[in-house]
């Protein structure tokens, strides 16, 4: 008698082929289930392999489409981005990978959740909270942190010896010494050789983008259009793209082409622990700068302010944490698509070598910026003269500033 009925997120590699195998030797019926988020795999012999291994079945489900238009559009709209430098790729595609996962476990009646996330990463956290927000009645198995599983499996040689006992085929490929997980926003390099902080990235890692050395010796240039801060069309020298997905992979193929969108980081895990990554994110590196210059012509200053203190920081806080589905992303998703109202327009962008530039941009949404009263050739429209006054206002709290640090005999002047 089967112990539950497990769906499996599960990708065919080694470590959740040991899982499969091991749920069913463990007594479960196992149903696995893969999403298409625009990693490149061969989906006909991942489907193979886990009906082969005891799978009841494996589920596929393409959901780039759900991926671009419901979470990497926002991302846009958001200028999300993390300690700085980190544009989420990963973080991105979890949300839309777990809620499938548990409308698959729901539709073929399983009543366990399963994955194989390590138990000293993020994702872990991210499928888990997503797990209990979608569906709170659903148990859930993490191999990586239950004790029996651990023990037996201390490293890839306990791994393999269990592959060989249960033939289940293990690539004959060297594996690389590094891990790696893709989606379509992104490729992310992590773990091997490269948790030594100032170990150099190798040419070899990057996937996702050429060498910008290697990238054509004159810019490419073209234009992305944008309606309420979601990208709607790309044109480019050979035409343009207007379907979502066609035109973020498009993105992509630039970025590709030129060498945009690398970094290498150090960033600081929810966990709590610290980790090393370097990660290839061409499309949404040009996306979200194209975006951001566009902004900076139609938004108001004081509502730009608020969203860039506000809400880009926690949402994409939320996203990096594993809170997506939470009142408080839902909260900040409502002023961030307000903050979006007149984010229309077109931005004329350059890559060359490894950067992205901005060429011009224009808009009809907005009559923030006024090229004649920003002139220095005119004075229609605003008085220089006006601007005495307020920097005497502005200046009433600063000259009392000034005159306490003197009676303090701590001059500014020193």
């Amino acid at each position: 008698m089967s112990k539950g009925r497990v769906c499996l997120a599960y990708s065919g590699g080694l470590d959740t082929s040991t899982i499969l195998k091991w749920l069913i030797l463990e007594g479960y019926t196992v149903v696995c289930f893969l999403a298409n988020v625009g990693q490149e795999e061969d989906w006909a012999e991942v489907e193979k392999k886990a009906l082969a291994l005891g799978a009841e079945r494996m589920v596929i489900e393409d959901l780039q489409r759900e991926f671009v238009e419901e979470i990497v559009f926002r991302a846009i709209q958001c200028n999300a981005i993390y300690e700085d430098r980190y544009l989420l790729g990963t973080s991105l595609a979890r949300p839309i990978i777990a809620r499938a996962q548990v409308r698959v476990a729901e539709q073929y009646n399983c009543d366990i959740l399963s994955h194989g996330c390590t138990g000293k990463g993020n994702d872990q956290v991210r499928f888990e909270l997503a797990f209990k927000a979608c569906n709170p009645k659903m148990k859930v198995i993490a191999p990586w942190r239950m004790p029996e599983f651990i023990e037996r499996f201390q490293g890839r040689a306990d791994l393999l010896k269990f592959a060989a006992e249960n033939n289940i085929p293990v690539s004959s490929s060297p594996k690389a010494p590094w891990s790696m997980d893709d989606n379509l926003v992104h490729c992310s390099y992590e773990a091997g050789v490269l948790e030594d902080p100032d170990h150099s990235p190798p040419k070899e890692l990057w996937t996702r983008t050429i060498d910008p050395t290697d990238a054509p010796d004159v810019p490419y240039n073209f234009t992305i259009h944008f309606e309420k801060g979601i990208p709607t069309k790309v044109v480019t020298p050979e035409g343009e793209v207007t379907d979502s997905v066609a035109l973020f992979k498009l993105l992509n193929k630039i970025g590709h082409d030129n060498g945009v969108g690398r970094i290498d980081i150090v960033e600081n895990r929810f966990i709590g622990l610290k980790s090393r990554g370097c990660y290839d994110t061409p499309g949404l590196t040009i996306a979200r700068l194209a975006h951001l210059d566009l902004e900076g012509l139609v938004m108001d200053a004081k509502v730009r302010k608020l969203r860039d203190q506000f809400v880009t920081i926690e949402w994409s806080h939320c996203l990096y944490n594993g809170m997506y589905f939470s009142p408080e992303r839902e909260f900040l998703e409502n002023s961030l698509v307000y903050s979006q109202e007149n984010v229309t327009g077109e931005v004329r962008m350059s890559v060359y070598k490894g950067a992205a530039y901005v060429l011009g941009r224009k808009s009809d949404a907005s009559n923030l910026y006024s090229q004649e009263d920003a002139s220095m050739d005119s004075l229609e429209g605003f008085s220089p003269m006006d601007t005495s006054g307020f920097i005497a206002i502005q200046a009433i709290r600063l000259e009392k500033y000034g005159l306490q640090k003197i009676k303090d005999g701590k001059p500014l002047t020193k």
